[in-house]
């Protein structure tokens, strides 16, 4: 099943949220520091509540300790950016795919972005509003690729 990768996030609750989120899915959720906090904030706790036990949460310190655990288990990279190359309804997703999500300041660093197998983005209807809260995005990227995948029933 597709796997959430937060590179460098930085806002706790942000990340909390993301987690009850894979909790919930049952998707594994990838930390790739430096990270914004410590991963036992008390805000990033209390945002995930009683789920934590119910997350199954990587953490890789380093980008390249990343990637280097990724090519033992193989899948492509779906880097979602403001600057994809197309709306992320358009991908046709893939079980192993690994959905990328950068931090809520900077979003994917651009090696990362440059390593993607593909980017996407979510299609804004009003011009002045760039992005969506990063725990919306995950979000939103999760659950159209489970419901492309079978796995909304």
């Amino acid at each position: 099943m597709v796997r959430v990768v937060l590179v460098n996030p930085q806002i706790p609750p942000n990340t909390g949220n993301i987690a009850r989120t894979c909790a919930a899915t049952k998707t594994e959720l990838h930390l790739v520091g430096p990270l914004g906090f410590e991963i036992s904030d008390r805000y990033l706790k209390r945002a995930g509540l009683d789920y934590w036990p119910y997350v199954n949460l990587h953490y890789h310190s380093t980008v390249e300790d990343f990637q280097a655990y990724h090519q033992k288990c193989g899948g492509r990279w779906i880097g979602f950016s403001v600057t994809g190359s197309l709306s992320y309804v358009q991908l046709q997703f893939q079980p192993e795919d690994w959905l990328l999500f950068g931090s809520e300041t900077t979003g994917l660093p651009g090696a990362v972005v440059n390593d993607c197998d593909a980017t996407v983005y979510i299609p804004m209807s009003q011009p002045g509003v760039r992005s969506l809260n990063l725990s919306v995005s995950v979000a939103v990227g999760l659950f159209e690729a489970r419901r492309q995948l079978g796995h909304l029933v």
